[in-house]
This record gives structure tokens, C-alpha cells and sequence, in this order.
């Protein structure tokens, strides 16, 4: 067995084995590296394991350097999965030791790996993190009608209460992004969180099966989601409305025309996206009917300790939040994608 780095000669090989694998997930395919590559400029390490001239493994993985957080290589940043993936124990072990091996040559502080599926491995000291992390997963039934039925009387109502006040939904692509971003940006501003660049969504419609909808009161855009297919899985990574709306609950409709889209489509899994146990959106989520999947990352330090990350400076991000909130929009649109890069979460 080989690994080395994919080349672009690879892709068509390393997607076809994404496609092919059980616990693939859309974060493995080649479309992300052109993403991150292109809208922030980090570096990719994607490795490729083979047998012959067969496929038998991968790890896609970016390394971002940064002098607040450490530099980290990360599969996949911004992301809620990704991770290792190979035909047998003896292939992800190989690959979690040239992924080691990889960290030392750079001189990372740590690399992190979001797995879908428990993460088995005598080499290194790895650990869990984003224990109260979970991913939010509705199994679909055939049909958008069935699933309907399936909710209770209240949510039901919640659904058809936006259009009764006059809110309407549209769903299409890249020319909705305009929309997208006027909500997107107005929420991370109003929860003091930095914002991704436009362009990293521009290439995300570019790069992957993407959909865009978006809720309007009006001629007026008041919530926003991505949802990214791959196989029979529907995911949304982002989804966003405005605080002046709440009483409406466009959120409400926004999500019941993805759910009905990819229910449609033949989806058999929708992933409402990452949630911390017990919080708001978790709560949010729940009411849909979904469970409560746990994430698998695990992170591999070089000093064997917690290595550096957003809890070591949880003071100053909390006083940087609430400074973020009184900025104006225009700034925080200007210098969110700055700050924003070197974010992996």
C-alpha cells in the first residue's frame, strides 16, 4: 500500500471512491478543497491511499496557520464532518499515521478529524472533542405528504403560519446568494459571531449540488438557508433569519421547503446541521422529529495536552462578541471574512 498527496489528475478517482464508500459524507469531495482553496487560500493536503492501482482510503485535510489559535490541520474546517475513510482498520491506521507523521513536518500544534463514525486507532494520543456537539438527523419518509402528516398539529400550524402573513418561499441557486447574504450577515453580526466571505458561498454553489432558499416579507429577504445533497442525504451547513421577523416564524417555512425539496427528491436522511445539547437550536431541531446524532472528532496534539483552540481564550472571545454586535453591518461584512478564515469551526 501507497499513500501519497492526490494530484488534480486524481480527483475523478478520489471522488468516485467518495461516492462508493458507506460513511462518505459530501465534506470528502474534491468540490471543498476548490472551495477553501479558492476563497480563503489554505493549503490542502489531501491524502490519497492506494493499493496498486486501486483506491482503498483517504483524508482530505487543510492546513491553517494562525497566530492566536496555533496552526492546526483540519479535516474538514468550517465543517461538521469529514475526516478518514478506508476499506479496512489496516488502511485508516496507515493513514492516521502519515496524517501524524504530516503534523510533526509542519510543526502544527494539533490536528482535528471530524468523523462521522467512531474514530478506532492505536497510534497517538487522540481525543474526543465536541462532545456536546451533535448533528440533528430526520430519516424521511417516501413522500413530502407522509412526512406532513407525520407532524403534530402545532408545528403543522407553525408551518402554514408565515404564508398567512403574507411571507412567501423561493428555492433555486447562485441567484439567490444576494439574499442569503443579507441575512447571513445580518445574524452573525447580531450574534457577535464573524461572518464567512460571500465568495465562500458563490463557490459553494459553484463547486457542489447546492440549493438556496430563501422566505421573503415583502420584496424583503427574512431568512436564508444552503442545503447540499449528496446521495440520499440532504444537509444544511448554514441557515439564518432575521430577529425582526420572529413573530412570523419564517424560520418555520424556511425549513419546511428544504425538508419537502429533498423528501421529493427520494432523500432518506436530512441533517439539520450541528447543535449543542440542550441550547436553543437543539431544541428547534428536536421538534422536527429528529435524533440526536453524537460527533466523532477526535484531536491529535503534539505536546499531548488540549493543544490551542477556542476554549483557551473564551474571555476574549465573549468581550470580542460583544463588541462585534455594536459594529455596523458594513464592517462586519468588510472584516468578518478576515477574522473568519482562520476560524475552523
Amino acid at each position: 500500500m501507497k499513500i501519497r498527496l492526490m494530484t488534480s489528475a486524481d480527483e475523478a478517482n478520489w471522488d468516485a471512491y467518495v461516492h462508493r464508500h458507506p460513511d462518505s459524507t459530501h465534506c470528502h469531495l474534491t468540490g471543498w478543497k476548490h472551495v477553501i482553496e479558492n476563497t480563503y487560500g489554505h493549503r490542502s493536503y489531501y491524502l490519497l491511499a492506494e493499493d496498486g492501482p486501486e483506491v482503498v482510503g483517504l483524508l482530505p485535510l487543510f492546513l491553517i496557520k494562525s497566530l492566536l489559535f496555533g496552526n492546526q490541520l483540519v479535516s474538514m474546517p468550517f465543517l461538521d464532518c469529514g475526516g478518514v475513510l478506508g476499506n479496512s482498520q489496516e488502511v485508516i491506521e496507515a493513514l492516521v499515521r502519515q496524517v501524524m507523521k504530516l503534523g510533526i513536518e509542519l510543526k502544527v500544534d494539533s490536528v482535528e478529524l471530524r468523523q462521522t463514525t467512531p474514530f478506532n486507532t492505536e497510534s497517538g494520543s487522540w481525543r474526543p472533542t465536541g462532545q456536546n456537539k451533535v448533528r440533528m438527523v430526520l430519516q424521511l419518509p417516501p413522500s413530502s405528504e407522509d412526512l406532513f402528516r407525520s407532524f403534530k398539529a402545532k408545528l403543522r400550524s407553525q408551518i402554514r403560519r408565515p404564508q398567512k402573513e403574507g411571507m412567501r418561499k423561493v428555492l433555486g441557486g447562485s441567484e439567490l446568494l444576494g439574499s442569503f447574504y443579507e441575512v447571513f450577515s445580518t445574524s452573525m453580526r447580531d450574534l457577535g459571531s464573524p461572518v464567512h466571505a460571500a465568495k465562500l458561498f458563490r463557490e459553494v454553489c459553484k463547486q457542489l449540488n447546492a440549493k438556496v432558499s430563501v422566505v421573503y416579507h415583502g420584496d424583503r429577504p427574512a431568512a436564508a438557508a444552503i442545503m447540499i445533497l449528496f446521495h440520499d442525504n440532504a444537509q444544511i451547513p448554514w441557515a439564518s433569519s432575521l430577529k425582526k421577523y420572529n413573530a412570523f416564524s419564517p424560520n418555520m417555512l424556511l425549513y419546511w421547503t428544504l425538508l419537502e425539496y429533498a423528501c421529493n427528491q427520494g432523500g432518506r436522511y436530512f441533517d439539520f446541521g450541528r447543535s449543542t445539547n440542550g441550547e436553543g437550536t437543539y431544541r428547534f431541531k428536536l421538534q422536527w422529529g429528529t435524533d440526536p446524532v453524537p460527533l466523532n472528532w477526535r484531536k491529535w496534539s503534539k505536546d499531548g495536552g488540549n493543544g490551542t483552540g477556542l476554549n483557551t481564550h473564551r474571555a476574549t472571545f465573549q468581550l470580542a462578541s460583544k463588541t462585534w454586535q455594536r459594529l455596523p453591518l458594513p464592517v462586519t461584512v468588510w472584516l468578518g471574512p478576515i477574522a473568519r478564515k482562520y476560524i475552523s469551526l
